[in-house]
């Protein structure tokens, strides 16, 4: 299974950034670990990071003749990227929404995506295994 996996906005800055809440692992240690349990579930990976909206729309719709599935962590986007939102809807990719962070449980803005209603699961607050859940998530689906 080839899947997709876009990192939003400021993710670049993982390792830095917050850290008491998104951890002290950087993008490119969790993008390496990713791959790794990806490759142990026999999957194929590309995975990207844009700061932009409009970027991560390009990477969608320059992706979707590869990818069966994609692994989304929209970051700031979540909370009102339509735009976003619709395009991965229109792809019809199989999407999962990731956090590293609860969403659920930090401020009140955080607590609303826009993208969930076209993903069909939603995994949050816990770090890299996130993703791996979304992973094994997908593994499922053929």
């Amino acid at each position: 299974m080839n899947v997709l996996v876009i990192h939003g906005p400021n993710m670049h800055l993982l390792g830095r950034r917050n850290p008491e809440i998104y951890g002290t692992a950087t993008l490119a240690r969790l993008d390496l670990d990713i791959k790794k349990h990806a490759a142990g579930l026999g999957m194929k990976i590309r995975a990207f990071q844009s700061n932009s909206e409009g970027g991560i729309i390009d990477l969608l719709t320059a992706n979707a003749g590869w990818a069966e599935a994609l692994v989304i962590n929209p970051a700031a986007y979540t909370h009102y990227s339509y735009a976003i939102r619709d395009a991965i809807e229109a792809l019809g990719l199989p999407a999962v929404e990731v956090h590293l962070s609860d969403i659920s449980k930090r401020e009140p803005f955080r607590r609303i995506s826009v993208i969930k209603p076209v993903c069909r699961a939603q995994f949050k607050g816990q770090g890299p295994l996130s993703y791996f859940k979304a992973l094994d998530f997908c593994s499922e689906l053929k």
